[in-house]
């Protein structure tokens, strides 16, 4: 039986987390809550990197070399951008000056960390 990384644990649960998110935000959108523009791309936000997160999560170990660094990147874009407009919308205000920008290079960034990745060869498991 293979043991699940903390790395895996914190993956998956922020995949349900995005996912569940990601739901709330596009019914508000939809039924007309805070401001529908900001919701409706902060759940997309959301949706998109929930089965990303669930996938890295999932993975094999030594799948990929440091599927923590995008899967980090991932999470703390998302909580950054998707959490800016949200407070936006119900709010009235941002989590921080940049928050949202900060929070999509972030997200940009991890996704082109598993561009590399991709291409490094993978680790032994057994090492």
């Amino acid at each position: 039986m293979m043991r699940t990384s903390v790395f895996s644990r914190v993956a998956i649960a922020f995949a349900g987390l995005f996912g569940a998110l990601g739901t709330a935000g596009a019914a508000l959108a939809a039924h007309g809550g805070g401001d529908r523009q900001m919701l409706t791309i902060a759940a997309a936000i959301a949706f998109v990197h929930a089965p990303a997160l669930l996938a890295l999560g999932l993975a094999a170990p030594g799948r990929l070399r440091a599927v923590a660094l995008p899967g980090a990147a991932w999470i703390v874009g998302v909580l950054l951008f998707s959490g800016d407009l949200g407070s936006r919308a119900f709010l009235d205000g941002r989590l921080f000056v940049n928050a949202a920008p900060t929070g999509g290079s972030i997200l940009i960034l991890g996704w082109a960390s598993l561009l590399v990745l991709a291409f490094l060869p993978t680790r032994d498991p057994a090492a």
